[in-house]
């Protein structure tokens, strides 16, 4: 099944980087996405770099890009990498014109978008990813990662994970993918702290850690209430990131560096959605943490408040606020 089309339904940063990597590796692959992308993409091609110095470069003719979903039909594997906000639509768009053959694969943030494709696609393979690296998309065609990590695939379908394995992009399977969601959504509740710093993870993470530490604290003390066991990402365990982040900054940078590679120009795509006046996923991220507070009867002020001061940078449409980490905690510090 190498051999098997592939069609990226949302070329964004993520669809770009992944789709290019299977183009690259022979794949037949078709990025479906909005027209901007597509002119962007048929004048400078794919350029895909990261922090381990991958420089490729792949002309218009080494992949397919359309703005129409009917090339859905010819699919053998869909890899859904839309926002989760638009999952539901895609979902009506792969029930209206994919084979109930083809696999489906939601590489998405938050942890219940494979739930939106099932309760959609009834009777067909619908698998749930997780991506654990950020893109950051550099304009003219060039799409960098700049962190380390490994696609995670729910285990059931090994086409699906032949057809993934390429140079550059690991991929393995995992049979229980609720605990390996949660961990990715518990170390992505940055994503928004590092949109409203304006900075780059680098020089965020250096000093402005103490907010994180009280998010994914609160989170961790939830999904323990719900007998949730996060799976994290690198070396230690995810209940000990609190107090790593807590750590003086020295022995932090030595802890961290052996868990997750960060390099200096990365930003969370968060930051990204709002320097470009795009819905981020925020109800999806901290809103997920603020359900599931509210589901067991509790509250959960540190990740309402950061929600909360996305959705007034959301409406201010001046991209970043640039605030500092005393204003981000505010009173629910």
């Amino acid at each position: 099944m190498t051999s098997g089309r592939i069609v990226v339904a949302g070329a964004g940063n993520i669809g770009c980087y992944v789709g290019g990597l299977l183009a690259a590796a022979g794949r037949p692959v078709t990025l479906l996405g909005r027209e901007r992308i597509g002119r962007e993409l048929g004048e400078h091609g794919l350029r895909l770099t990261s922090l381990d110095g991958l420089e490729l470069e792949l002309g218009a003719g080494a992949f397919a890009f359309t703005t129409d979903p009917a090339v859905l039909a010819d699919a053998d594997l869909i890899l859904v990498t839309v926002k989760s906000g638009a999952t539901a639509d895609m979902a009506k768009l792969i029930q209206a014109h994919a084979s109930e053959q083809a696999a489906v694969v939601s590489l998405q943030n938050g942890v219940g978008n494979a739930a939106v494709l099932r309760a959609a696609l009834p009777g067909r393979t619908v698998l749930a990813g997780m991506v654990p690296f950020n893109v950051l998309h550099l304009g003219q065609g060039r799409f960098h990662r700049g962190t380390s990590g490994e696609l995670v695939v729910e285990a059931g379908e090994p086409r699906v994970l032949e057809m993934l394995s390429v140079p550059h992009l690991g991929v393995r399977s995992e049979a229980d993918m609720t605990g390996v969601l949660w961990g990715k959504l518990v170390i992505n509740l940055n994503n928004a702290l590092n949109a409203l710093a304006g900075l780059t993870l680098h020089q965020q993470l250096q000093d402005r850690r103490r907010a994180l530490a009280a998010q994914q604290g609160e989170a961790l003390g939830l999904l323990r209430l719900a007998a949730i066991e996060p799976v994290g990402i690198g070396k230690f365990p995810l209940k000990w990131f609190p107090a790593v982040l807590r750590l003086p900054t020295p022995l932090f940078r030595r802890v961290a560096s052996s868990s997750v590679r960060i390099d200096r120009q990365a930003r969370s795509s968060m930051w990204d959605d709002l320097e470009r006046r795009r819905p981020t996923e925020i109800g999806e991220l901290q809103g997920a943490v603020v359900d599931l507070a509210r589901r067991l009867g509790r509250e959960a002020p540190v990740n309402q408040r950061v929600m909360d001061l996305i959705r007034a940078a959301e409406a201010a449409g001046r991209g970043s606020p640039a605030l500092d980490p005393a204003q981000v905690l505010g009173r629910a510090s």
